[in-house]
């Protein structure tokens, strides 16, 4: 069996419109929203064997809120193919992973990491958190797949149960939709 975590980056500054994609920052609802999912992940009490993480500045600023509580170092891989990266390319690095990682969470971007999850996890009305995936993976959700499979390059679509999701405004109100920043 095999553990994907997926955490998506935490709300990003849009402040500087000059300001490259890649490089935007945290702003401070998502600083917070950081802090809060990092605490979640730790009491969730999964451990992770690698995280796997787009190097863009608001992934790596996430992380690095996010485990500033968690008691743990985890190795990172820093990928760029996961930044803006399709469901596909995301399913294609899995697949390429060490097995001796049973446990990998993945720190990255939207729509990528949703569509990921629409597509290891079956469309049969089996997963009621799926169907809130649907509504919105907002910033900040953390959601874990049970994948049953010995090699990750075994993963493939419709093969995962979502066992685990929470988002920011589950922990904390104040981080909902429709907080302005």
């Amino acid at each position: 069996m095999k553990i994907l975590g997926l955490f998506r980056h935490a709300k990003s500054d849009w402040q500087d419109a000059r300001a490259r994609d890649f490089d935007r920052p945290l702003n401070k609802r998502g600083r917070k929203g950081a802090l809060v999912m990092g605490r979640h992940i730790r009491d969730y009490g999964q451990k992770w064997d690698r995280i796997v993480a787009s190097p863009a500045a608001r992934s790596a600023e996430t992380i690095e809120i996010a485990s500033k509580d968690s008691g743990h170092s985890y190795p990172i891989n820093w990928d760029r193919r996961i930044y803006l990266a399709s469901s596909a390319t995301l399913l294609d690095l899995l697949r390429e992973h060490d097995d001796a990682d049973e446990t990998i969470l993945m720190v990255g971007h939207n729509p990528g990491l949703e569509d990921l999850i629409f597509d290891l996890v079956p469309d049969d009305g089996s997963s009621p958190l799926r169907d809130v995936v649907e509504a919105k993976f907002p910033t900040a959700a953390f959601a874990v797949l049970q994948i049953p499979v010995d090699r990750w390059q075994d993963v493939t679509e419709g093969s995962a149960s979502l066992v685990h999701l929470t988002r920011p405004r589950d922990l904390d109100p104040a981080l909902g939709p429709e907080l302005l920043d």
